[in-house]
């Protein structure tokens, strides 16, 4: 078994709206993350490579993998983060919900986020980073009604092709949660793999449908980023969901059902 780090970023920021704050890093400290990955002498890989080697040869994998994805599409990602990654050479994957895309999130003042916009989308494209999909509003795919949820994952495929004149085969479930009948529309639709989060470190033993990822904070200190590029610091991926997995699934689609919550939120 090969460990495989998956870091999943959201916003590269120095200012980021109090909504994200929890989840954004500044451009110097994403920086410094990429030079330990440059140190170390890893291989980055986009996650359909990663999902291909995991489907046909795990033993094409190469030495020191490591995955950097980014989810919902902020447009600090054109500004701070695609050029730190082409200034080293390294791949990533962008997962964008197409509801978002060229909108102010989370209030048009001062405290909404600036989302990519389909031209800077199209040049993030250009630059050879990944273009996956996260849903078109971002909503708890588990919690909604199975037809809801399979114009979801469906809407945001066709829109991203149309969009950007390519094929989108990589997924991400929102807020990471996911159900077998999530995973199997995500299948259905045609993708070819998808990333959940788990904060475990992903392995060549990992489900290609619900990659792990760990999650990237402000409060993340780069010696534990250190940490996880060596294959410690957080404990390989369950092959099965945890009990309490299922138990919040099920709380919180007793929320939504009773209408004392929304589906869709503006949370990672």
């Amino acid at each position: 078994m090969t460990v495989v780090p998956i870091l999943l970023y959201h916003s590269v920021s120095s200012d980021p709206a109090a909504w994200i704050s929890r989840f954004a890093v500044s451009p110097a400290e994403f920086e410094r993350q990429l030079d330990l990955i440059v140190e170390r002498g890893a291989s980055t890989l986009t996650v359909s490579a990663f999902a291909d080697a995991l489907e046909h040869d795990r033993q094409a994998l190469p030495e020191r993998p490591v995955l950097i994805t980014f989810d919902d599409g902020f447009a600090d990602f054109h500004e701070h983060a695609l050029p730190a990654l082409h200034e080293r050479g390294l791949a990533a994957t962008l997962f964008v919900t197409t509801g978002f895309v060229g909108r102010r999130v989370g209030g048009e003042d001062a405290a909404g986020e600036r989302m990519l916009d389909w031209s800077q989308l199209a040049e993030v494209r250009e630059a050879g980073i990944e273009i996956g999909g996260h849903s078109h509003s971002h909503a708890q795919l588990d919690a909604v009604s199975r037809v809801r949820a399979g114009e979801e994952i469906g809407r945001c495929k066709l829109l991203l092709a149309e969009g950007l004149g390519v094929d989108i085969s990589t997924f991400a479930y929102p807020h990471g949660y996911s159900s077998p009948t999530v995973r199997r529309l995500v299948a259905e639709a045609g993708y070819r793999s998808a990333c959940g989060v788990k904060n475990e470190l992903s392995s060549t033993e990992d489900d290609r449908f619900c990659l792990a990822r760990l999650t990237v904070r402000v409060t993340t200190p780069t010696a534990l980023v250190a940490s996880w590029l060596a294959a410690e610091g957080a404990p390989p991926a369950r092959p099965r969901e945890r009990l309490r997995t299922r138990a919040w699934r099920l709380y919180r689609r007793g929320r939504v059902a009773l209408g004392l919550a929304s589906a869709v939120d503006l949370g990672p």
